[in-house]
Parts: C-alpha cells; structure tokens; sequence
C-alpha cells in the first residue's frame, strides 16, 4: 500500500482529542497534516452517533492519505458526584460541619444528599474527601450507616452535581460502569484501535476489560487514582500501555508529587516496553489563546525529554478556540527538542535491559549497530507488533520502519515512539524480505541510495513472536524503479 504521507522525522508521537472545534473532515485533515499521529475520541460526550461519525471522518483519512490511522476510546469510567441544593448551591464555611447523607432532599449548607453507597463503607474517620476538583476539603471525623460527618478543611460554594474524589482510600468500584460497557461494545463493533480504561485502580480492573475487549482493541490503563500508583508494576503487566492521566492525579495528590511521579511511571512503563502517554493540560492556556506559556512549553519538552511515547492535547484540540495551532506548536516543541543533541542522552539516561530471549536481544542489536556502521534506519517485519515494540523500547536514533501485513497491528502502531507503519503484503523467503525491505524504504523516504538500513525479521515468516533474524543491507539508489511492483 503506497503512502502519500512523509514519514514522521518526529520520534515522540502527538494523539489530539476531537471534539466540537475538530469534528469536521477538513479539519481532521488539517490536525493531521499539521502533526497529530493519532486521535482520541471522549466517550464522556456526546452521542454514539456523534462518535460513529467521527470514527467514519478518521477512517475516510485513512484512505485519503493512504496510511493507517490511529483510534483510541475513552471510556468515562465512574463519577462520583454529591447531589442537589435547594438553591443550586451552597456555601461551605471553613471549620464548619458538612454532612454528606443518604437523604434524598435537596441540600443546604448543613448536608446533602451523596448517592453512592460505596463510599460509606469504604472512608473512615480522617479521610479527605475532595469536591469540585479539589477546590473544596472536607475531612471526615464520624461515620454511621446513614451519613458522614466531616470538617470543612477549605471551604467555598458547593453547587449540584459538583465532583467528589476519595483520594485515601481503594473504593469498591468496577472501572466499568453500564455506560463504560455499552460505549465499550460500541467502540469495539466500530473498530477503534485502542480502548483507555478509566478509574483504574488494580490490576483486576484492566483483568476484568481485557476479558470484555477479547483482543479486539488494544488496552490502555489510565493511572490517575493514587491507588494505581501503589499497584502500577502489577497494571504494568496487564495493559498494552498507560497514560499518566495528570488531571485527577492532581486532583488527589499534592501538586508538587505529580512531576516527580510522572517521571517514574513514564520510566517504569519505558523499562517493560508499554507505550506510555503524557497528558492532560500540557498546552492549557491554549484554549483560549492562541500560543502557550513559556511554562507548558517547558512542560511539554520535558516528556519528550522523558522518553515519552505520545503526548496528548485534550480540551485545546477538542473545545478550544485553537486547535490546529495546538497540534502546531506541540508538533514544533516536539521536533525542536528531539533535534537537541543532548536529548538521545537525556531518553537512554532509562536503561531498558532486555529480557533473556532471542526477540529482545535482536532487539537491542538492531539498535546497537545503527550506532556502529552508521545505518540510516531500522525496517522491523512484523505480524503482531511486537518486534516493533521491543526495537522502539531501544529508542533508537533512526526512524523505524514497520511492515506488517495486518491492517489492525498498523493502526495500533500509532502510538509507538519513532514508528512508521506501513500495511504490506507478507514476505515468505529471506531473498524477499531484504528485496522488500529496501524498496519498501527508498519509497518511503525512510533513508536513500548508497544507506545502510538494519532489518529485523522472523522465521519461519509470518509467525508471531519469532523474530529471530537480523540482517544489513545497503540500499541501490535504483532498486525502486526496477522494482515498481509490490
């Protein structure tokens, strides 16, 4: 399948969240032309024919630019909300009591109605309880069956159906709510790529999504809970990659503990070869105007600096006012810093030791001759995926060219550092695999006549799991017109 798209000179790659200012064919087109690699549709709003549409605009892409396109769902996961007031709101002063109830009248200053059963058996006394994003503390100092008694640590105007976050406690929640189910069903009968799974708080939780997905999709852990920090080697394990999901992380920890936890959940999911994904807020003020801070550009430099997979825009390409703009200067900050010469040293200062298995060692090798003969770039065979995965934990300084016979594995590539996917016809013999590799890569601009390019690949061809096979070739400046037909 032929592209008419350039590859990416862009390691880390950009997933942009469509919404009411991005939801049109011509301006999905233009986020990306100007640098989206992926796209997040939010299942928290709108309707299933709003996200059937967006998912056919995407796809339409696809076929336009004639390169695999990237489709990541977003579950909502559970809301937590406290109820109604009589007037709207309420207004909570600091030392006051504030009960939180099983009373189904509307509130006042004294109480209100919290229709979620679970918290009172899970908070104790001393539990904070979080409202409004944390802009208003309560602290509890009494439980009963029927009510909470807490303090009000900061106090402001509580209003109805305000958010609450129990950041102290494991809640005895499914990640999956009746809506996360039939948006997930949704999502998967239209044939997303990946699935993020919200409100993670254990490794049961992504267990229990994994069992629903069947394959269908791959799964994307959202850590945003403080309980998924404690558990995150074991939700490691389960899902094929995580988001630091800054947001509520934020939320539910002091400000000044999300910087130093972004870095080891970024280098944790890096050692075990997940994709891991910065997000929220990074270009923020960018809703609203029209370049950011000189504090978000900071902020987004640094996850590239990190070693991050993908960097996410969520309410800026969504809702805001800017949305090519946003995709525009992440893209320039993205490209600006990987063309730091410090920043190859700054991404391996994470030491990914490979596994003792021969696909892990190919792995590490590609990467290491590159640097030794001086190869333009590294073109992975692959069914399922994973050879790309396991040369992209390497982080090499060449792009990294994936050829797959499977639509479904090219497409969920699009999160993966540094790689190009192309959808081609499998190779059967190793005469064919090098023919193929280099035509494959002249024509794709990955590296040119006269380059060395290290190939990795498995045998017997086609087989999962088997890559096992490492060879050099050096590229003939003609072999593509000689060979037109793939």
């Amino acid at each position: 399948m032929p592209s008419q798209f350039v590859p990416r000179s862009r390691k880390v790659r950009i997933l942009a969240t469509l919404g009411p200012a991005s939801n049109t064919p011509e301006m999905v087109r233009q986020l990306a032309e100007a640098g989206a690699d992926a796209f997040r549709v939010n299942m928290s709003h709108g309707t299933h024919a709003d996200h059937k549409k967006l998912i056919e605009t995407i796809r339409s892409l696809e076929k336009e630019l004639e390169r695999p396109t990237t489709i990541l769902a977003d579950l909502q996961g559970p809301k937590l909300r406290v109820g109604h007031f009589k007037d709207g709101k309420a207004m909570l002063e600091k030392g006051a009591t504030f009960i939180l109830d099983r009373d189904r009248q509307l509130g006042d200053s004294d109480r209100v109605n919290l229709p979620h059963p679970e918290i009172f058996d899970a908070v104790k006394e001393g539990t904070r309880l979080l409202v409004d994003d944390g802009k208003l503390v309560l602290r509890v100092t009494r439980v009963a069956p029927e009510r909470i008694e807490t303090l009000v640590e900061v106090g402001g105007t509580i209003s109805n159906n305000k958010g609450l976050n129990v950041p102290d406690v494991v809640l005895p929640l499914a990640a999956l709510t009746e809506k996360d189910r039939a948006d997930l069903s949704f999502a998967l009968d239209n044939h997303v790529d990946w699935i993020a799974l919200s409100f993670v708080q254990r490794p049961e939780d992504v267990a229990e999504a994994r069992r629903l997905i069947a394959g269908r999709a791959a799964l994307l852990a959202k850590i945003e809970k403080p309980a998924a920090v404690e558990r995150l080697e074991g939700i490691l394990e389960l899902a094929d990659a995580v988001m630091v999901a800054r947001g509520d992380l934020g939320v539910e920890l002091p400000p000044e503990d999300v910087p130093p936890l972004q870095k080891q959940i970024v280098e944790a999911a890096r050692r075990l070869g997940r994709p891991v994904v910065v997000a929220t807020q990074m270009l923020e003020s960018m809703i609203t105007s029209p370049s950011p801070t000189r504090a978000e550009v900071s902020d987004v430099a640094t996850a590239v600096y990190d070693g991050a997979d993908a960097i996410m825009l969520s309410a800026e390409s969504a809702s805001g006012q800017w949305p090519l703009e946003s995709v525009s200067i992440m893209n320039r900050i993205a490209t600006s810093v990987e063309a730091d010469p410090s920043h190859s040293a700054r991404v391996h200062f994470t030491e990914t030791l490979p596994d003792a298995t021969t696909n892990d060692a190919i792995a590490r090798a590609a990467s290491d001759i590159v640097r030794t003969v001086g190869a333009s770039a590294i073109v992975c065979f692959t069914t399922s995926g994973s050879t790309a995965r396991r040369v992209a934990r390497e982080r090499p300084t060449v792009p990294l060219l994936i050829l797959t016979p499977s639509l479904k594995t090219a497409r969920r590539l699009g999160l993966l550092w540094g790689a190009h996917a192309v959808r081609t016809r499998d190779v059967s013999s190793f005469e064919e695999m090098v023919g193929k590799a280099k035509r494959m890569t002249l024509r794709h601009g990955v590296a040119g006549g006269g380059e060395r390019v290290v190939v990795t690949a498995g045998v017997p061809f086609g087989t999962p799991g088997s890559t096992n096979v490492l060879h050099i070739v050096r590229l003939i400046g003609d072999e593509l017109e000689r060979h037109k037909a793939d």
